[in-house]
């Protein structure tokens, strides 16, 4: 499958893989590309008790590289969201979103697709 392909308003490249998202945990020495928020949010909450690092860092694909010729030259992606399970209630947090991001009764219904940043994530 050829990846080439021009580059569509949405950043989309026909032909490409669809778009992902990255976390990288354990100081780096870890990392998961993983399909969407839902399955961020699940492998979060699975592997965090678990992990030598409570920190994710978790990026969302961005348009791709553009080689001189204009055609794309390999994916990117953009730091989204840090989450810290050490942080008093992000364990809670990332459940509520998860729920209402399920449709889940008693979800909270959070206002943020990519989870709380603004409310105080680390860089």
């Amino acid at each position: 499958m050829s990846r080439r392909g021009t580059v569509g308003a949405a950043g989309a490249v026909p032909g490409a893989m669809p778009a992902q998202w990255q976390i990288r945990f354990d100081d780096g020495h870890q990392q998961r590309y993983l399909p969407d928020r839902q399955a961020v949010l699940r492998y979060v909450l699975a592997i965090g008790p678990k992990a030598a690092s409570k920190r994710f860092e978790v990026y969302t694909e961005a348009a791709p590289v553009l080689l001189s010729d204009g055609t794309p030259g390999g994916r990117t992606f953009s730091l989204a969201e840090v989450i810290d399970l050490g942080r008093p209630g992000e364990a809670e947090r990332l459940r509520a979103e998860l729920a209402a991001l399920e449709g889940k009764p008693g979800g909270a219904a959070s206002g943020a697709t990519l989870g709380g940043m603004a409310q105080g994530g680390r860089t």
